[in-house]
């Protein structure tokens, strides 16, 4: 079998410029977590349903398993790694541990980007709001009400 051609990407990940040659097939997700070791970002279904790999590209949240590396070339990323860079939590972080918005964890990391994306978007959404910004993003352990009180609460400051 013939190696696979591969191309010089350059991606700000974190803040952080990343250059690497990859496969030109190489999905995004394998790349954050293979290549940069940022196994924050999840391999839940590897079709796009469940959103565990959900990040953040130039400020739009995508599933990272839908989309190669090459094409974030040039871009900026931000992955759940990002989300507090200074060793504290984030808002949104603490929101999720105060409201009890998580049992396993799995699919913690995806649904804290998406919802990251939809607070940097509109800073007062109301439930209605919040719920469709997440509906990419399954969770298998809990009744998603733990999570958009989470989302509510770090939205309107609120957190414990």
């Amino acid at each position: 079998m013939e190696p696979v051609a591969g191309q010089r990407i350059s991606v700000e990940v974190n803040g952080e410029r990343q250059e690497r040659d990859v496969e030109v097939r190489r999905l995004l997700v394998h790349f954050l977590r293979d290549d940069l070791d940022l196994t924050g970002t999840h391999v839940g279904c590897d079709t796009g349903n469940c959103g565990a790999c959900t990040v953040i590209v130039d400020g739009m949240a995508v599933k990272s398993c839908m989309m190669l590396a090459v094409q974030a070339d040039g871009s900026s990323v931000q992955t759940i790694e990002g989300l507090a860079p200074d060793d504290e939590l984030h808002a949104l972080q603490q929101a999720f541990s105060s409201f009890h918005a998580l049992q396993c964890g799995y699919c913690t990391p995806g649904m804290l980007m998406s919802a990251k994306h939809l607070l940097d978007h509109n800073p007062e959404p109301t439930e209605g709001e919040i719920r469709r910004a997440i509906q990419g993003n399954i969770c298998r352990c809990t009744g998603y009400v733990n999570i958009v009180e989470a989302i509510s609460a770090a939205a309107k400051g609120e957190v414990k």
